[in-house]
């Protein structure tokens, strides 16, 4: 197939999740973001519109799938809008992928649906995939469309390497946080430890003991996300008791459901730095709570897949923490 279309004329387009993320991502790669109307009726029906001509074009779509469900809808309409009005290539640019969590059968009877919402996305038409620090790797293979995978972790290791730790503990809030958590380690030239907790029910966690040098050091604590910040909390809490000097955070996609701003304001928590892949409303935000952008992350993903050049230049992590 003649590939030269993936050169052509560059298209972006929005949904509603994050509006403040793809008009900064528009601004950096000098393209308007606001190609699409996008209205509600009556009964709660989505309308989706693109206003500018797409055929024959690259077209990106940037769109969040949070909760509620009906972003992904959005995301799905737009998708199938662009293939109809004959754009040569449709990117689905997913900052933050919902329903990640749901990636295996680990009881019987459920479904499994990170690999529903990446049937969907495929389905609908998309013709590849850009998405950011997704809550299991293997949710890479749910789709049978090419997927770029991008971390947080340069905006974050940039962030706290200007801090200039020289005792740095990275710490995993639990087993599935590891693997980020070392690579954070390597980078940042700090040491590492983990917390060994069990989850007696859905979002809830009980932290058993720290595995790890923490008496004295600085912390930080990395994860994908914080939903409830139980988890988070708990592990500061515990490595506040084995006497850290400070307890920094970090997580990519700040969810920060029911109380949790509350349970992460009373904990002994130095700062929280989050990205901008979840918008953060006003009432979410807190005196201890950094916000990061990833928008130039993205902008220059979305430019080297336009112009075809590879990606995994971005990856400044590229496989360390499988090693």
């Amino acid at each position: 197939m003649d590939d030269t279309f993936q050169r052509g004329p560059m298209l972006l387009l929005s949904g509603r999740a994050n509006r403040p993320l793809a008009e900064e991502i528009g601004g950096i790669l000098g393209k308007p973001t606001d190609g699409a109307t996008i209205l509600d009726f009556a009964d709660g029906e989505i309308f989706v519109r693109i206003d500018r001509n797409a055929r024959g074009r690259d077209v990106f779509i940037i769109q969040p799938t949070p909760a509620p469900p009906s972003n992904i809808l959005e995301l799905l309409l737009l998708i199938d809008a662009a293939k109809r009005a004959s754009a040569a290539r449709v990117t689905a640019v997913i900052p933050y992928f919902g329903y990640g969590r749901q990636d295996r059968k680990d009881q019987p009877r459920v479904a499994i649906g990170a690999k529903l919402h990446a049937n969907l996305v495929v389905t609908a038409g998309a013709d590849r995939v850009l998405g950011m620090d997704f809550h299991q790797h293997q949710i890479q293979g749910f789709f049978d469309i090419p997927v770029d995978h991008l971390y947080a972790a340069p905006v974050f290791t940039r962030y706290f390497l200007e801090k200039g730790f020289d005792d740095l503990v990275v710490v995993a809030p639990d087993v599935g946080a590891a693997k980020m958590a070392r690579g954070f380690a390597r980078r940042l030239g700090a040491t590492f430890a983990i917390i060994d907790k069990r989850r007696p029910a859905p979002n809830e966690s009980e932290v058993l003991t720290v595995v790890g040098d923490v008496d004295g050091r600085v912390c930080l604590v990395t994860d994908d996300m914080v939903d409830t910040g139980g988890t988070m909390a708990e592990a500061i809490r515990a490595l506040d008791r084995r006497g850290a000097r400070a307890v920094y955070a970090c997580a990519s996609h700040a969810l920060l459901s029911g109380n949790a701003v509350e349970k992460l304001s009373a904990a002994p928590l130095t700062e929280l730095v989050v990205t901008n892949t979840i918008p953060v409303p006003e009432e979410r935000r807190f005196e201890k709570l950094t916000v990061l952008s990833v928008a130039e992350l993205l902008a220059r993903a979305m430019k080297y897949i336009h112009s075809n050049e590879s990606v995994s230049q971005l990856f400044e992590l590229r496989h360390e923490e499988d090693e």
